[in-house]
């Protein structure tokens, strides 16, 4: 019997982190620029579903302008808005508009464009470090650390699924949930809360705008688990549809994205099949590193044969997992 029939499967080979860092690694096109200063980046990142991952976009739009600005002015806030789902099999270029440099702020837009089409609009802020009021919140108490914790590989590594396989060993972070993750199933209370530990599994280089932008990265991976757990649902919810609509983020304090970071995620509302996430996330000394937002798209099948079609793929999903566990 082969690891694939078991439902046991080898990690491939290949190092996620080296993935990240080449993705953020954009490059300049050469007398390109009108009011835009132009920059290709490499070839999206495969998806099992053939979409571009939405925290892929975010960060290289953010490498895209930080590469306009003086490196000592470091991005504070940036709001995005997905307008079209990116093809993964295909390079994105994003153009960046200087809008202002002041005495101690920068602002630029950035849009990034496949076939000549904008899949992502984002405005962000830069300011010069200074000195100010300083106050922040507290990390929660009682916290499981992330050691103790099931990774992602060790949940879902042993199914023969293309999209369990790719979170269990392509992402490059180690996501750890604090509560029963909702991967398969949504066990536990109904809470409009989430929280997880996350870092990239191996070393990123000692640059300050790499780990802001792959922070930006990963913020985007857990955050609606928050509104999904308020309501019962696990992400093979029969016929659901779940899509990104915009996203926010405010950097407070440095932070290195290859240390354990604690996500806190809330859904404050859902309403006309919208819900709104937020998100803090904290080192491990407990500093409250950075702030997100985001509110998504979250449709449930209303017709008769979707529900049909959703019950059945539901149902044989649900067999595998059996069997692998049972394996």
């Amino acid at each position: 019997m082969t690891e694939a029939e078991t439902g046991l499967l080898a990690p491939p080979s290949g190092d996620p982190t080296s993935t990240l860092i080449q993705l953020l690694d954009l490059g300049e096109l050469e007398g390109a620029r009108t009011d835009e200063d132009i920059f290709l980046g490499p070839s999206a990142q495969p998806q099992p579903r053939g979409r571009v991952f939405g925290g892929q976009v975010l960060a290289q739009s953010l490498i895209a302008s930080m590469r306009t600005v003086d490196p000592d002015r470091y991005v504070h806030s940036m709001h995005g808005y997905f307008l079209r789902p990116g093809d993964a099999n295909k390079p994105i270029t994003f153009g960046v508009q200087r809008l202002r440099d002041g005495r101690s702020f920068s602002a630029r837009r950035v849009h990034a464009y496949q076939e000549g089409v904008p899949i992502l609009s984002m405005i962000a802020s830069f300011q010069d470090p200074d000195e100010g009021l300083d106050h922040e919140s507290h990390m929660p108490a009682g916290i499981p650390s992330p050691e103790s914790l099931p990774s992602t590989a060790e949940l879902l590594g042993k199914f023969d699924h293309p999209v369990a396989q790719h979170w269990a060993y392509e992402r490059p972070f180690d996501i750890r949930h604090v509560d029963p993750p909702i991967y398969v199933s949504a066990k536990g209370k109904q809470e409009a809360r989430n929280a997880v530990w996350m870092k990239t599994f191996g070393r990123m280089p000692d640059d300050a705008n790499l780990h802001r932008a792959a922070l930006a990265y990963a913020s985007d991976y857990t955050l609606l688990e928050s509104i999904l757990r308020r309501h019962g649902l696990s992400w093979i919810t029969p016929g659901m549809s779940v899509a990104s609509l915009d996203h926010a983020m405010w950097w407070h304090r440095p932070a290195r994205v290859d240390e354990w970071l604690l996500y806190v995620q809330e859904s404050p509302s859902a309403q006309g099949a919208r819900g709104l996430a937020t998100g803090k996330i904290f080192n491990q000394a407990g500093q409250h590193v950075a702030s997100v937002a985001q509110e998504g798209m979250i449709r449930l099948p209303t017709d008769l044969k979707d529900k049909v079609v959703g019950a059945v793929q539901s149902k044989l999903l649900r067999h595998q997992i059996r069997k692998a566990v049972r394996d």
